[in-house]
Formats: structure tokens, sequence, C-alpha cells
């Protein structure tokens, strides 16, 4: 009986010093823990009629900024990711430039501290697409109309002489003056002289 006892004694000794000896090593260090991710805006899974300006991603640990890439695609395998990611704790943010509607797949990339690779991706679906830009105005090449010379100017023409008919014309109304004239006088003439006539008869 008693030596019974002190085996079960030395069993449960045993068995306590294993014990103190697990309590006393260190805890794992988190980074054995492979980084994975926590949470997204917009959610997985997301059917979305406006487009969110910003895609978000949350790590369950601080990735790191040379060691993480994310991209964003949409419709047709159309690039999205309006610019460089930007780093917050444990968030990772991307500008985000939206398209078509459809659906968009957020794929990321980054290494835990152990090195481990992680990819994952989410996904989301736009609604309503963002309308293109209409294309801009073309304009008509205009053409530069054809300079044409000026006419050179000619030297102005001495008058024309009267035609030989209008000079016979002024020469025959000349005449026709004189003659009445002539007949003027004549008449004068002969009046002043009937008339001393009669006055020389009366006496």
């Amino acid at each position: 009986m008693g030596d019974r006892v002190a085996r079960m004694a030395r069993t449960w000794l045993t068995v306590l010093g294993v014990a103190a000896g697990l309590s006393l090593l260190p805890p794992a260090a988190p980074a054995a823990a492979h980084n994975s991710l926590t949470g997204s805006d917009p959610q997985n899974g997301a059917r979305l009629a406006a487009a969110p300006k910003r895609i978000e991603l949350r790590f369950l640990a601080t990735p790191k900024a040379d060691t993480t890439k994310v991209t964003v695609t949409g419709p047709d395998d159309v690039a999205a990711t309006g610019g460089a990611p930007t780093f917050s704790g444990k968030r990772v943010s991307v500008p985000f430039t939206p398209g078509a509607a459809g659906l968009y797949i957020v794929a990321y990339q980054l290494a835990s501290t152990d090195g481990h690779p992680i990819k994952g991706e989410i996904r989301f679906t736009l609604t309503t697409g963002t309308p293109a830009e209409p294309p801009s105005p073309s304009v008509a090449p205009t053409t530069a109309a054809p300079t044409t010379a000026a006419p050179a100017t000619t030297a102005a023409s001495p008058p024309a002489s009267p035609s030989p008919a209008a000079a016979a014309g002024d020469d025959d109304g000349g005449t026709g003056w004189l003659w009445a004239t002539g007949a003027i006088v004549l008449l004068a003439a002969l009046g002043t002289g009937l008339l001393l006539y009669r006055r020389a008869t009366r006496r």
C-alpha cells in the first residue's frame, strides 16, 4: 500500500514538473502565424449602385509597403486602379477608377513577417457604370482662300476726240447763229431807214 502511494506521488510530481517547465517557455511569436485578410470596403460579394472612391483592405498584421501589391480590374480585364496604394497601420487602400457596370476583382499579394507569400482577392459588382466621356468635336480644317492678285490698273486714256459727225453738227449750229444775227441786223437797218424816210417826207 505504501509503495503504491509513493509511485502515485512521484507520477504527479513528474506531471507537475513538466507543466511548470512548459509554463516557463516563451510564448510563440505572433510572426509565426501567417498574415490574412480580416475585412474590406466594399465587402466581398457586395453589389453597389454608386462606385466608391477608394478600396480598403484590412489585414491581421501590418503589411509592408515594399512587399504588398494590390490591383483592381473591371469587366473585360480593364484596369481600374487609380493610383499607388497607401498604408495606414493594418489597412491598405487604393484609389478606384470605375468603368462599365459589371464585376470588379481586387487582387492582393503580400508577405508575412516569416516571408511566406499570401495571395487573395475580393469581388464586388457595380450595377451602374460610369458613362464614357463624349468625344471632343472635331474641328474641320480651314483652308485659306486663294489670294488673287489685284488687276493692274491701266493708265487713264485721253478723252476721245469728238466724232466728225458731232463736229459737223457744231459747225452747222454756229453758221445758223451767224445767219440769224445778220438777218436781225439787216431788219434793224431797214427799220431805221424807213423811219428816217417817213420823217423826211413829213417836213
